[in-house]
């Protein structure tokens, strides 16, 4: 057995063990009826912030700090919504809601999870922990000695700050009992749209990204810049369907009474928009891409689909 495929089963065995002290503690919980008369069954959002923080702040951190490698929050991004979803829908302070429409979202949030596991998998060539993500990796060189101890903030509690908000609608569905209207229609074909939008956007890039890693390899030169597909009316059509995505959940919520929960979305649509400036600045620092790429810029919606347009400054030939 060679060393790669050791430490994927290590990395494999750590990622499965990990989230196990919040599972068996919330376990415990349900089947012990005195726990039922504390703090954990009057306020169900404080005892999933608190055992976030615990499991992942603290318990991924220290892992992330001896491996040299906080990889693991990247897969667990598309993991913890679902452990969420069931918490919510399990906690016995949520006795009274819509069971359909909690079956509707539960089953939503298998599929989206699905989906992007399936694309972080495909990505990482089927590996687990083999990278961390390019945005860590930067920051561990931009802040040397200190990245031990801003890793903790940087990467964890503002993790937990953005998939606690953005997961707010899930504990609203679980804690309302309304029936069934035709805005959780809307708010289930946009959440499906947002699903079906990122996985043809990201099969796109991975096909793209495969076809030039082969072209590398061959020493022949490479596609500068992906402009086909969907790509070809957006340039981040990924991130377009991953925002359609949580702004579909808000709307479950926003009908069932809680517009509020609108910020998770909003923030997390502001987190993608600083995402899309590291992503561009890096693609412009590539120099067989760079002209290429401020041409699609010039041409090319940021993240709505759209048709291009000209390029600012160029005259149009036929007049």
């Amino acid at each position: 057995m060679g060393m790669g495929h050791r430490s994927n089963l290590k990395n494999a065995a750590i990622a499965l063990i990990a989230p196990l002290p919040s599972i068996l503690f919330y376990l415990y919980f349900l089947n012990d009826p005195l726990m039922w008369k504390s703090w954990c069954y009057h306020h169900p959002l404080l005892l999933a912030n608190l055992l976030f923080f615990f499991n992942i702040d603290i318990l991924f951190w220290l892992t992330g700090f001896l491996l040299s490698s906080h990889w693991m929050i990247d897969l667990y991004w598309t993991v913890i919504p679902v452990l969420l979803a069931h918490y919510y829908s399990t906690h016995p302070l949520n006795a009274q809601f819509n069971e359909w429409r909690s079956r509707v979202v539960i089953f939503l949030t298998w599929i989206w999870s699905v989906r992007l596991t399936h694309n972080y998998f495909r990505r990482e060539n089927w590996e687990w922990g083999a990278r961390e993500d390019w945005r860590f990796t930067d920051m561990r060189h931009q802040y040397g000695k200190h990245w031990w101890w801003v890793s903790f903030f940087a990467v964890y509690l503002s993790q937990q700050v953005f998939l606690i908000g953005v997961c707010l609608p899930l504990y609203v569905v679980h804690s309302v009992d309304k029936p069934w209207s035709i805005w959780d229609s809307v708010a289930t074909a946009v959440c499906i749209s947002g699903i079906i939008v990122a996985y043809f956007a990201d099969t796109q890039l991975h096909n793209f990204v495969s076809k030039n890693n082969k072209l590398k390899e061959a020493g022949s030169a490479m596609v500068p810049n992906l402009d086909k597909g969907l790509w070809k009316y957006s340039r981040h059509p990924n991130y377009f369907g991953e925002q359609l995505w949580w702004w579909g959940l808000a709307i479950f919520a926003w009908k069932l009474g809680s517009p509020w929960t609108f910020i998770g979305a909003l923030i997390n649509s502001m987190c993608l928009g600083y995402v899309t400036i590291l992503v561009e600045d890096r693609m412009l620092k590539q120099d067989y891409r760079r002209a290429a790429y401020m041409q699609y810029q010039k041409t090319t919606s940021v993240w709505i689909p759209w048709f291009k347009s000209s390029p600012k400054g160029e005259k149009d030939k036929t007049t």
